[in-house]
């Protein structure tokens, strides 16, 4: 395994995860009562919580794809 292979691994995973993360955030924002409805069949949340619950998770996902990802990506571009 070379380190230009890892290299475009942690690519590909950053575009991926991005893409996920703004899927996420845009499927909130726009659909955010339908989300609220179907997490509400199963948890019971005021809508506040819910809204504080998902701001963390999207905070939690975007840190650990800027750590994990990100950063040993920019890592190998200035060693390679």
């Amino acid at each position: 395994m070379t380190l230009e292979l890892v290299r475009d691994f942690l690519g590909w995973c950053g575009v991926l995860n991005i893409g996920m993360l703004l899927f996420w955030w845009l499927f909130y924002v726009l659909a955010h009562d339908f989300m609220y409805r179907m997490h509400g069949k199963w948890f019971k949340l005021s809508v506040e919580k819910f809204d504080a619950v998902h701001y963390q998770a999207i905070l939690f996902f975007k840190v650990g794809i800027f750590l994990f990802i990100i950063v040993p990506y920019l890592a190998l571009r200035i060693v390679g």
